[in-house]
């Protein structure tokens, strides 16, 4: 009698049990890796919104105000309109056109284009806090970003805000 030279179908249900096994196991991974992926985004984008902010402190000796946690009102001529103003930055102040000094072309926004980040001045514009919630609840980031960060009273009728589990913080330092 001669051997195939083929596979069994027992063999054949082997490895595609073997596979769904290595897919099963994998999934799962591949999914976090793009969660932490858009996190490590979100929080370059607000540490370079820190950096922003900063600069603007630097050449107007407070942190810009702010509107319900949403609205950065830091640009314009003097530096006290709601932003944006410029057709070309999202974040930039003084001269005749408000537009002279950039100091973020394009500030963070959510996939949908809705503002995901909140901003608020405290200390009478000496310090400010932004946070933005990250999609992986295990990032130890979040807890360290809050101790560095604590919770104070804003200077707005808003009063104090709260952070949740999932918010990353970044303040003045």
């Amino acid at each position: 009698m001669k051997k195939s030279k083929g596979f069994s179908l027992i063999e054949l249900l082997i490895v595609i049990a073997i596979m769904a096994v290595i897919v099963g196991l994998a999934l799962p991974n591949f999914i976090g890796a793009r969660e932490r992926s858009r996190d490590f985004k979100r929080k370059s984008e607000l540490n370079q919104l820190k950096i922003a902010l900063r600069l603007y402190y630097g050449d107007y000796g407070k942190y810009p105000a702010w509107t319900n946690g949403m609205v950065i009102v830091g640009c314009g001529i003097n530096g006290t309109s709601n932003c944006p103003v410029c057709a070309s930055a999202d974040f930039a102040a003084g001269g005749v056109d408000g537009c002279t000094t950039v100091y973020m072309r394009k500030t963070p926004v959510s996939q949908a284009g809705s503002l995901e980040l909140r901003y608020f001045q405290v200390a009478s514009g000496d310090d400010f806090r932004v946070k933005v919630s990250l999609e992986n609840a295990s990032d130890t980031d979040t807890t360290k970003s809050q101790a560095k960060c604590p919770v104070v009273a804003a200077t707005n009728p808003a009063g104090t805000f709260t952070y949740g589990a999932a918010d990353y913080v970044v303040c003045a330092d």
